[in-house]
């Protein structure tokens, strides 16, 4: 199994997700964040005490950006030549089969994975299931 090469540890300065306003008060609003441009918007207008718009400053620090709580980047794989490219990456990128593959390729990527010792994070999706029935 191969070993995460980063060394830093990954904060995040954010963990909570951006609430679009008023999205506690309207069922028709959903939670998604979208940004107020209404104008007499508190929320744009950036009142204290009122709900907090995503900025730049909000970023993850650049060496730990993209990479997932394992310490891996993730890289999607669709079939086994595009995953003999993490055979020199493979403390760096784990691979992360894509949802559009068949079981006998997953099995393929799967074994070849093994042997490239190249991390794959759902590993076991679609294999599972159908060997319980």
């Amino acid at each position: 199994m191969a070993v995460p090469l980063i060394s830093k540890k990954i904060v995040k300065k954010r963990v909570k997700k951006f609430k679009r306003p008023q999205s506690d008060r309207k069922i028709s609003v959903k939670t998604n964040w979208r940004r107020p441009k209404g104008i007499d918007s508190r929320v744009r207008r950036k009142f204290k005490g009122c709900t907090l718009m995503p900025n730049i400053g909000y970023g993850s620090d650049k060496k730990t950006r993209h990479y997932l709580p394992n310490g891996f980047k993730k890289f999607v794989v669709h079939n086994v030549s595009e995953l003999e490219l993490l055979m020199m990456h493979n403390r760096t990128y784990c691979a992360e089969i894509a949802h559009n593959v068949s079981t006998k390729k997953r099995k393929e990527i799967v074994e070849r994975a093994a042997q490239l010792d190249v991390v794959v994070t759902n590993k076991l999706a679609r294999l599972r299931s159908q060997e319980d029935e």
